[in-house]
């Protein structure tokens, strides 16, 4: 018990000096902590301050959460003190067996940031096991014709400490017979030869009790015993002698069962039952098989090199007199490639950021391979193109790291084959799987389904209603991908924009917030923003294009002939001897809208004589269609229709005075409020000369019928098809190529006669007219109609806007209310 203590004592010693050594060699073990201790300490023990040795402060523990990473937790860490503590019962003969180092190792983790360090605990063998004989006694049977010098093989004793612990020798007890000698084998383990030495007498003494002893090395020394019974029998004077005294062999290891090993072979030069040998074991075994005839050895079951590396038997030759030699065999266990390497992963991040740089630690990588040399050497790599690899960190250690760019929106995970080959041969490999999960990060803008959007909206179109939709994505997760839309840009002015439009910032809808007036704001333009909400959050921007179409919401305007201040008609004069086409008068009209809508046309809706006058379809040009009769009333009134080309189509009206006088003097009587007594004989005129015309007409379009009746029966398309081209000879209205938009296609100056001379008005057109313009045709029964009225129906040339200018008429023009 004494001795138990003291060698308690040297431990503790050891372990409070081996800590301070670690800290005197900080630097050198930066790479690996190592400590070492005495086994069996109790649970709870210091093994060293492993904070310190580190360079973690008592401070930085709870936030660092240092921990030990290890399959089998033989140690825990202190989170108050940050000491390494024995855990669980340290037997260093359970944990290593023989082998004459022993040492665990892990890792050590902390986390904040994540860092592996690598520990080695060396485990320091006691003197805790006493050598022990497999049996309490022995017996020995000896020739009493044995020569002096012979020896006996004895039995060995077990003893599980290592090194100077282990057992060392072998005592016997005092004899005048016997001596005894310690003899060493090839591994270095030593085992007791009995040497006589005197002849031995049956008669005198035929039994030796003797007692062995044996001792190992440690302090204090323990040691087993057992009996030696040695029986003296009658000479056999040739005991048998083996061929070898050591028998060495190779077996590879996973030999079946029956698998011969060897053959010993004795000899004995007696004749007789003396000379026959049979061979067993000193020992009896469970892993070998002797026939005690042939001296064969063969396994009785697979050997396994990682169980047992060798074995040493003793067999025992023994003729028929009962003579006994013995012989040494020794066999070697050869290594082969039959374990797989086996893969563990350690302290896996769950979730890997995407913009993680090249080398950030992933998982700590464990390979272990329970075979020796060149099949324990193992070789790590990952199966497949991916932006990670392995490193190695020390021996059968490796670290998972990131090798490349991630992008989760590409990658959201990987599978990831980790396979660890051995160099034996042949080649045994093990694989295994991990899956790595990438977290998200705000790296992608939002993008635009279009580069940029145009909408089209007609004006008056209800407040409120949606107009457009802008539509953006967004690859990212969570609040990095959801996107919001608002206006951040307009060529309208801040104040008013509000007023116009609005955008829903979750869908991106763009409604209208009031009525647009396309007369007012034909087209205006919205830089859209989409915005994420990641951290630090990301937007782009779009523009947007709203075009307001026209439509047809706005009458013509008659600008000439303008009302006087009372709201009554001015008039115009015209020469008496005007000819046929004199330019009268130009009514005058606009329109505020565009396109179709502004195409103006002119149409006479009352005439006091119908076909006096002529009036442009298009120009509003008032020209005399012939010259003034005899019969003619020298003061004309004209009610002029001014119609645009919407659906449905908007129109003014403009009444023309016109007065027939050489002079203004001469027209002032016919301005008077008397009333023009009638014509009967003026009116039954204009009604016979309407009734022929319309016969005329109704004649013409028979013969017209049946010529072409006539000619669609000819077997020559030709002259159908010319007849078809000159069935109306006069060519349609030309518009100019100028006419763009507007109404007045031409720029028209009013012009007024000098004082003295005939005073009359008229606009003077400034462009010079064309043969196809429209004009309001009278023939001689007085019928009203407008040459080739279809083809000038079926034209529309975008409209202009108007360029005109005109001059107001002068002060000697009156009202002419009579002629109302």
């Amino acid at each position: 018990m004494g001795s138990g203590t003291r060698e308690w004592g040297r431990a503790e010693r050891r372990r409070a000096f081996f800590p301070f050594l670690l800290s005197l060699f900080g630097l050198v073990l930066s790479e690996q902590i190592r400590y070492r201790i005495p086994e069996e300490m109790p649970k709870g023990s210091v093994v060293g301050n492993l904070a310190k040795d580190l360079g973690l402060s008592v401070h930085e523990l709870p936030t660092r959460k240092l921990r030990v990473s290890s399959e089998k937790p033989h140690f825990a860490v202190s989170a108050e003190s940050g000491e390494l503590l024995v855990s669980s019962r340290l037997d260093r003969e359970q944990i290593c067996g023989k082998k004459p180092a022993c040492a665990l190792e892990f890792e050590a983790v902390a986390e904040n940031p994540l860092n592996f360090y690598h520990v080695n605990v060396d485990i320091e063998d006691i003197n805790d096991h006493t050598p022990k004989f497999t049996q309490n006694a022995f017996e020995l049977q000896i020739s009493e014709s044995a020569q002096p010098g012979t020896r006996f093989i004895l039995d060995v004793a077990e003893d599980a400490d290592i090194g100077l612990n282990s057992l060392q020798n072998y005592k016997l007890s005092p004899s005048s017979s016997f001596s005894l000698i310690n003899k060493v084998k090839q591994d270095g383990s030593k085992y007791p030869e009995l040497v006589l030495e005197k002849p031995l007498d049956r008669e005198k003494q035929s039994y030796h009790p003797l007692v062995l002893t044996a001792l190992d090395g440690g302090i204090p020394t323990l040691s087993g015993t057992t009996e030696l019974r040695i029986q003296v029998t009658d000479a056999n004077d040739n005991p048998p002698v083996f061929n070898q005294d050591v028998y060495r062999v190779s077996l590879p290891e996973n030999a079946p069962p029956g698998t011969p090993v060897l053959r010993v072979s004795a000899t004995d030069e007696d004749e007789g039952v003396n000379s026959e040998i049979t061979y067993s074991f000193h020992r009896a075994g469970q892993v070998f098989h002797l026939n005690s005839n042939s001296g064969e050895i063969t396994t009785l079951k697979t050997l396994d090199f990682e169980e047992i590396k060798e074995y040493s038997i003793v067999v025992e030759g023994r003729d028929g007199g009962g003579l006994v030699a013995q012989c040494t065999v020794e066999i070697d266990i050869q290594d082969e490639n039959d374990n797989n390497p086996e893969v563990t992963v350690h302290s896996l991040l769950e979730m890997i950021p995407e913009n993680a740089i090249p080398g950030t630690l992933i998982a700590l990588i464990k390979i272990h391979d329970q075979d020796s040399g060149e099949n324990g050497e193992v070789n790590c790599r990952l199966e497949g193109i991916i932006p990670f690899k392995i490193i190695s960190s020390s021996k059968n250690s490796y670290k998972l790291v990131t090798d490349g760019a991630l992008d989760r929106e590409q990658t959201p995970e990987y599978n990831v084959t980790i396979t660890a080959t051995d160099t034996g041969k042949p080649p045994l490999s093990s694989r295994t799987s991990i899956t790595l999960h990438i977290a998200d990060v705000n790296d992608n803008t939002p993008v635009f389904s279009q580069a940029s959007y145009v909408v089209h909206v007609t004006e008056n179109n209800p407040p409120g209603s949606s107009i457009a939709r802008v539509s953006a994505s967004d690859p990212d997760l969570g609040a990095n991908g959801y996107v919001s839309y608002s206006i951040v840009a307009s060529d309208l002015e801040p104040q008013v924009l509000t007023s116009y439009v609005s955008v829903n910032t979750q869908s991106g809808v763009v409604y209208a917030q009031r009525a647009f007036d396309h007369e007012q704001l034909r087209a205006f333009e919205l830089t859209l923003q989409a915005r994420d909400q990641g951290s630090p959050m990301l937007s782009v921007n779009v523009s947007l294009r709203v075009l307001v179409g026209d439509r047809n919401d706005n009458a013509p305007r008659v600008l000439y002939p303008a009302l006087g201040p009372e709201g009554t008609a001015l008039f115009d004069t015209v020469p008496r001897a005007a000819q046929p086409g004199y330019l009268i008068t130009k009514v005058v009209a606009v329109d505020a809208d565009s396109g179709h809508n502004a195409w103006l046309s002119y149409h006479v809706l009352q005439a006091s004589e119908p076909g006096l006058f002529s009036l442009g379809f298009r120009t509003g040009e008032v020209r005399t269609a012939r010259a003034l009769g005899d019969r003619d009333s020298t003061r004309q009134r004209l009610l002029v229709a001014v119609r645009d080309g919407g659906q449905p189509p908007l129109s003014a009206t403009a009444t023309l005075l016109l007065v027939f006088a050489d002079s203004l003097q001469e027209a002032l009587p016919d301005l008077s409020d008397r009333p023009t007594p009638s014509d009967p004989q003026a009116e039954l005129q204009f009604y016979l000369v309407l009734a022929l015309t319309l016969i005329s007409v109704l004649f013409l379009l028979a013969v017209t019928l049946a010529i072409a009746l006539r000619l669609r029966r000819s077997s020559s398309p030709a002259s159908w098809n010319c007849f078809q081209s000159s069935f109306c000879s006069k060519p349609g209205p030309v518009v100019p190529s100028n006419y763009s938009e507007g109404t007045l296609p031409y720029s028209y100056n009013l012009y007024v006669t000098q004082t003295g001379k005939t005073e009359f008005n008229f606009l003077k057109c400034s462009e010079k007219l064309n043969s196809g313009q429209d004009i309001v045709c009278g023939d001689s029964s007085g019928v009203l109609f407008p040459l080739c009225s279809s083809s000038e129906s079926t034209s529309h040339p975008e409209s202009v806007e108007p360029s005109y200018n005109y001059t107001k008429p002068f002060s000697s023009q009156k009202p002419a209310p009579g002629l109302q």
